[in-house]
């Protein structure tokens, strides 16, 4: 029997969220970002000013935004990361390896912190393209021969990357160091959750509220899928259409090829199209934004895990650490 979740009444959303981390959270604010960290001699906060774009700079600029906006969370996830693993009890902590010990000798502290933060944010990036991207076009391509129609070539290709997503977290769900991580993220949720229903950040207040929220990166992703099957579907009709040559060329390796790079090209505006999409999702709640939601919520099921007393002390100190100090200023 599937235990159910505690009801949050939500008084109003804030644009506050953020991650887990190794022993802890990093929480993100309208004016500053916080690192908490539960070490051996308590909790350790961190805080930094937060920069945004100018409203006038294109950065700000509707579909174009997402993109920049995406690749920020992503940096500044993996940076902060890296710092919980450097603060992060011993025990938890890993030798660095000879190679780590000569690229630190050979470009310094400082840089050996921005070549190794740029090869984390490359590397996660890269296997997010590659495993959910790229595999599932190589694998629908071959259908191709068998299957004419666009629309049901991508909606294939979606199925099969859906899939693989499904799998690849439902595998890390199961991992032993994970668990502790997604009690960490749970904490976030819940914290979030109670600081929206107006009740006093307490242990007792957060522990009784939902470890699922409608604004979580999990629900972005799945919705990222069901975007590009759209996206990919009317942009490879246009193609065709422009291109009347390469229906001949179909079931080639040549056709394959241009087809998959000509989609990977489109992933900057898939998830530009998703963020305008969960951000206005975000800000509105119909019988619409409930099913657009529901994936992402039920997913959470496996990327979050109950936190513990100690967890939720973390994800208070987080919140707390980047309220603005003008009441209101964080509203959705």
């Amino acid at each position: 029997m599937v235990k159910k979740e505690p009801q949050c009444c939500e008084k109003f959303k804030t644009m506050i969220g953020g991650q887990a981390l190794i022993e802890g959270i990093m929480m993100r604010g309208p004016d500053k970002d916080a690192i908490v960290i539960r070490t051996q001699d308590g909790l350790t906060v961190e805080t930094h000013p937060r920069k945004r774009n100018p409203p006038k700079s294109f950065k700000s600029w509707p579909f174009i935004r997402g993109v920049f906006n995406f690749f920020d969370s992503n940096v500044v996830g993996v940076k902060a990361l890296l710092r919980s693993a450097d603060l992060a009890p011993e025990e938890m902590q890993e030798e660095p390896s000879k190679f780590d010990l000569w690229l630190e000798k050979k470009l310094g502290n400082e840089k050996f912190q921005q070549a190794v933060l740029g090869i984390a944010v490359a590397m996660g990036l890269g296997l997010s393209v590659v495993l959910f991207f790229l595999l599932p076009m190589v694998i629908s391509s071959f259908f191709d021969r068998w299957i004419p129609n666009t629309f049901v070539l991508n909606l294939v290709e979606g199925v099969i990357r859906m899939g693989i997503f499904l799998a690849y977290m439902l595998a890390i769900s199961r991992m032993g160091e994970m668990r502790r991580l997604f009690s960490y993220h749970g904490a976030e949720h819940k914290t979030i959750r109670c600081y929206e229903a107006g009740l006093p950040l307490t242990v007792e207040n957060v522990r009784i509220q939902t470890r699922l929220h409608p604004r979580c990166g999990t629900s972005f992703l799945l919705v990222v899928m069901v975007i590009s099957i759209l996206v990919f579907s009317v942009a490879s009709t246009g193609l065709l259409a422009l291109v009347p040559a390469l229906e001949t060329m179909r079931g080639s390796f040549v056709y394959r090829l241009i087809m998959i790079v000509f989609k990977l090209l489109l992933i900057p505006l898939v998830v530009g199209i998703t963020y305008e999409i969960n951000r206005w999702a975000g800000g509105h709640d119909n019988w619409f934004t409930k099913i657009l939601t529901a994936p992402g919520m039920w997913m959470q099921n496996f990327t979050t895990n109950e936190p513990d007393d100690s967890m939720i002390e973390v994800g208070i100190a987080a919140v707390q650490a980047v309220l603005p100090e003008q009441e209101g200023a964080d509203r959705w």
